[in-house]
């Protein structure tokens, strides 16, 4: 107060100096924030052209996928910064990448950018160049990349109207016919966009408008007209379905439907011409059958899934009000059309849908009694087959003994046959009594009342069971046969270009061609139904499945159901089928390109992916197709080795690159299979067969490779040293391979550098020499063979004379002796290779012995170890396969000897050792003498080995 300053100034001052202290406080705060952004950014920006700019294009397509699927939520989370063309760019670039998840992962990051409103406007340079990109991505060829792409384009339809012209959508509306019931989907909600998405606002307070005045009056007038300009008619189940999630509240308006079809146009308002009725019909009757049947038509569905308690309740709902909507609509709409056959037909199908307990709960008797009328009207009116038939059908489905209506229906229908019955009799008696000719009149009442009863007669047969049917049934002779296959030949496995069903100048027209194409599918299904249902042999379906891969756009689809289902008929016929096709196949490419062609030709190539295909058909359960693939490869095998080769013997059979495509089929066979196959193709085999190394005859090689791969795991013999680069030489030439270490090698050699073969049959009935070779008869043998890569189990008939082993009992030839079958022989041949094992085990032990007291002197010699030391730590040597080394009873020089020891981790393990656990191809023979020139080699080896 003395200084003359208020209480209430020094407050706003204080107010003042406190709020200019926040001011700096905030701006502070700002600026800290503001270069934490910017170092934020400028690190975002490093990691962008450090790793995203290299890793878009990245070689692995999953890297390609994670980088792609991460910028797009950088320009969702912070689009201020990253939602520009500068990186946008890299995403549409990437949109035409060869792998489908990557593609799929462009798609969706763009959907989260669409799907905000707010960010539209950056995308409109975006959207104007990549546009047509997107929209022929709906025709990729992986159908989630192109569901995908369906639901970009709907949320660019979200946005702007203007953006997407008619030829863009309508590429898209098309595919509300798409057989994959996922594209449909997406497809019909883009249409329901499109089309039906402006509806007529509804004035609040205003009573709601109903029939023909609702607000989907028009947009059902819409669907009938974009229905009859896609010009396929007969696909209106497959555009409800397609609608159905979409706007199923549009297609179950049945009262709307009924009243456009019944109440006269209002004032102003055009009314439907006959076709558009038509359509109308079709589709009111497809709406009802997805509402009582909840599911899709044929071909969309992959059978019929579990319904979840609020789908019955729905469904339930959806029957009880159809049932007492057209339980009274229906008697007037035949009554208005029951002089349109195509109208009637359809319109006699909807009561196979009604809950019928409704007639009785809802008192609605008098309008089945008029149904009843109609009905009696309409047979007496009409002669065509399918009106007479969807007669029929209603009677049927009304006449339910469950019902209280079962009685008068029943009634109804007797009448009415006992009155054609009568009414045939009465005609046929003037007829037969007439002297002179009858005219038209009356031959044309006898045979329509005979229509009227056939049509009545064949669905009562029909529905009661195939014994009354049986009789009916007509087996067509082979002439019959074959005359049908020649047929579908013809008319059905032909070019486009070739097709000329179409007349009056409508060659290029593309409806024309579908239409067509249509026809051809038709007898194509009509001819594999009679295979199905055994009316012609299952074999002449080898002439339908060789064509599915040159046909697969076409009736891929009808082939492949056609295979399946003659599979779950008869599982080893149908395998029989399959190889006939490719066996047919085989022969057809020989008469075109003769019997030397080039395996690596494309009609050999595509005789294999073929093959191929048929193997995944086959599925993955082995064992349900155990028996089935078995009967393949044996029919395989046969026809391989059928034709011997024209040029004499040594040269392959006609057929033998058969076994190539046969090998296709080998990884469905089991394991124990593959040992089985494995012998039965042996049977055909001569030994000279096995020692063939010749490119003619590397179809039997690979075919025998594919079946020992993985065929005796459980029997391989594991050697100590043994590399993954194959074995030593020594154990090559020294140890004779078992039939199971034989295969089993050959699952880590390829055919190229096989040295173990699987012992074949020798030649049968003679028996060329009844003693094994001795070791070293063997070496000199393994030497001889080393070039040519093979080393056989048994050895070669020679014209020199051989002398036996001193440890070999002499044997007198066989020559004069009856055939030795194949069991016989192979059993004698194991228990002679048995006694020589023995005998060489023996030799062996000694030859240890010996080896290691030479070989303890001569390390310690060298390197002055104390008497009480171990022998020097060895974990494992390994032979070394790239230097070809010999062994030391040939006597050669060296500079390194290689022993193959097993692992042991102490040295009073590697004292202990017996001379079992040793290669035998690494043992000296009794001939080596250790003399001076060994010792010096062994202090070599003891230099190498410390």
């Amino acid at each position: 107060p003395g200084l003359g300053v208020s209480v209430g100034e020094l407050s706003k001052a204080s107010r003042a100096l406190g709020l200019r202290l926040v001011h700096i406080w905030l701006a502070h705060i700002f600026l800290t924030l503001q270069e934490n952004q910017d170092e934020i950014e400028n690190m975002m920006n490093a990691i962008f052209k450090g790793v995203f700019v290299h890793r878009y294009r990245d070689a692995i397509a999953e890297i390609r996928a994670i980088t792609i699927e991460e910028i797009g939520m950088w320009m969702k989370l912070y689009s201020d910064a990253f939602l520009n063309d500068s990186y946008l760019k890299y995403v549409g670039w990437t949109m035409h990448d060869k792998q489908g998840e990557v593609r799929l992962k462009c798609l969706t990051a763009l959907q989260g950018l669409y799907y905000n409103r707010e960010l539209n406007t950056r995308l409109e340079l975006f959207t104007s160049r990549f546009k047509d990109r997107i929209v022929s991505m709906t025709l990729d060829k992986e159908y989630d990349v192109a569901v995908q792409a369906i639901k970009l384009l709907t949320l660019v339809l979200h946005s702007t109207d203007e953006v997407l012209s008619p030829e863009d959508c309508e590429s898209v509306y098309h595919l509300v016919y798409s057989a994959h019931r996922p594209v449909a989907i997406a497809a019909g909600e883009f249409l329901f966009k499109k089309l039906f998405s402006t509806r007529e606002p509804e004035e609040e307070g205003a009573p709601k408008r109903r029939g023909r005045q609702s607000p989907n009056a028009n947009l059902i007038k819409t669907t009938v007209f974009f229905f009859l300009e896609s010009e396929l008619h007969e696909h209106a189940a497959y555009l409800v379905d397609s609608l159905w999630e979409s706007g199923a509240d549009l297609l179950k308006d049945w009262e709307c439907m009924t009243s456009l079809l019944l109440d006269d146009p209002v004032p102003g308002e055009e009314a439907l011409t006959d076709r558009q009725e038509t359509a109308l019909i079709e589709i009111m009757l497809c709406t009802v059958r997805q509402a009582a049947e909840c599911h899709p038509p044929v071909g969309r569905g992959s059978g019929k899934r579990v319904m979840t308690a609020k789908e019955k309740k729905t469904q339930l709902d959806d029957r009880t009000r159809m049932t007492e909507l057209f339980a009274v609509a229906l008697p007037p709409l035949l009554a208005k059309y029951s002089i349109d056959s195509e109208k009637v037909t359809n319109l006699l199908q909807l009561p196979q849908f009604f809950d019928l307990d409704i007639y009785t709960t809802g008192r609605l008797e008098k309008h089945l009694e008029a149904l009843l009328r109609q009905i009696r009207e309409i047979v007496e009116k009409h002669t065509d087959t399918e009106v007479l038939e969807a007669c029929s059908k209603t009677y049927h489905a009304l006449s339910n003994e469950e019902f209280t209506i079962f009685n008068r229906v029943d009634i109804a229908r007797s009448q009415l046959l006992d009155e054609m019955v009568d009414k045939f009799n009465r005609l046929l008696e003037d007829f037969i009594q007439e002297g002179e000719e009858p005219d038209d009149d009356d031959v044309y009442q006898v045979l329509s009342t005979l229509k009227r009863i056939t049509a009545f007669h064949n669905h009562q047969m029909v529905s009661g069971g195939r014994e009354q049917l049986e009789p009916l049934v007509y087996s067509p002779d082979d002439s019959l046969q074959t005359e049908l296959m020649s047929f579908i030949l013809h008319h059905v496995f032909i070019d486009q270009d070739d097709d000329n069903c179409s007349t009056d100048g409508q060659q290029d027209d593309e409806a024309a061609k579908i239409e067509a194409l249509h026809k051809r599918r038709n007898l194509l299904a009509a001819y594999c139904k009679l295979i199905i249902y055994n009316v012609v042999e299952m074999n002449t379906g080898a002439d339908i499945f060789k064509q599915y891969m040159r046909y697969y756009n076409d009736y891929g689809d009808i082939i492949k159901e056609t295979m399946s289902k003659t599979r779950q008929i008869d599982k080893i016929q149908c395998a029989k089928t399959l190889i006939l096709s490719l066996q047919q196949l085989f022969h057809e490419m020989m008469s075109e390109l003769g019997t030397g062609f080039d395996r690596s030709s494309s009609a050999f190539c595509g005789i294999k992916e073929l093959a191929r295909r048929f193997s995944l058909t086959f599925g993955l359960d082995q064992v349900k197709t155990r028996d089935a693939i078995a009967m393949l490869h044996k029919d395989g095998i046969e026809f391989a080795f059928k034709e011997p080769s024209p040029q004499g013997e040594g040269n392959p059979p006609l057929h033998l690159a058969f076994l190539d495509i046969l090998s296709e089929f080998s990884s469905k066979l089991m394991r124990q299979d593959k040992r089985t196959v494995h012998m039965y193709l042996e049977r055909f085999m001569t030994f000279q067969m096995a020692l063939q190394r010749d490119d003619c005859w590397l179809p039997l090689i690979s075919y025998r490779n594919s079946l020992q791969a993985g065929g005796d795991d459980d029997t391989m013999s594991v050697v100590s040293g043994y590399s993954s680069r194959g074995s030593s030489v020594r154990s090559k030439k020294t140890k004779a391979a078992t039939p199971t270490e034989s295969s089993s090698s050959s699952t880590d050699m390829s055919w190229q550098h096989q040295s173990m073969q699987t012992p074949v049959m020798m030649p049968s009935p003679h028996l060329t020499s009844t003693m094994m070779r001795g070791p070293g008869d063997m070496r000199g043998e393994a030497k001889r063979g080393r070039d040519d890569s093979y080393m056989g189990v048994y050895a070669l008939p020679s014209d020199s004379q051989q002398q036996p082993h001193p440890h070999t009992l002499p044997q007198t030839p066989q020559l004069h002796q009856t055939p030795i079958d194949y069991n016989t022989q192979v059993t004698w041949m194991l228990a002679q290779r048995q006694q020589e094992e023995v005998r060489q085990q023996q030799e062996r032990a000694m030859n240890y012995a010996k080896l290691r007291t030479n070989l303890q002197q001569a390390i310690r010699r060298g390197t002055g170890l104390m008497e009480e030391d171990e022998e020097p730590i060895v974990e494992d040597v390994m032979m070394s396969s790239e230097g070809r080394m010999e062994d030391l009873n040939e006597g050669m020089d060296f500079d390194t000897m290689d022993i193959d020891l097993p692992p042991s981790k102490n040295r009073r393990e590697r004292s202990e050792l017996k001379p079992d656990y040793f290669d035998p191809g690494s043992i000296m023979d009794e001939s080596v003498i250790l003399g001076w020139e060994t010792a010096w080699e062994l202090n070599k080896l003891n230099y190498v080995l410390l």
